[in-house]
């Protein structure tokens, strides 16, 4: 089964790469999903975000990356993605 981890990644963390690790112990391939939205102001483009999450999984074949703009699960149907991987910040997350 195929999983995706969506996010802004600006940048990508040490919590974000646990969870990508962690994660692909149950899952066949992970996508890391950068969105991309004009509407906000990023501090690393989205090409720079893409090849700081490249590098970060080099070793890992199951990780996958790529960038969309729009809903999620316009993207998620394209594709055929049926997990989501998302981690918790706060208890109101």
């Amino acid at each position: 089964m195929k999983a995706i981890y969506p996010g802004s990644f600006d940048p990508i963390t040490n919590g974000h790469i646990d969870i990508i690790n962690r994660a692909s112990e149950f899952f066949n391939e992970i996508l890391v999903a950068g969105l991309v939205n004009s509407k906000k102001q990023y501090l690393f483009s989205t090409e720079e975000r893409r090849q700081l999450i490249e590098q970060s999984f080099k070793d890992n074949k199951k990780v996958k990356v790529d960038t969309f703009e729009g809903l999620l699960v316009d993207y998620m149907k394209e594709h055929n993605y049926r997990a989501i991987i998302k981690g918790l910040r706060t208890v109101t997350d």
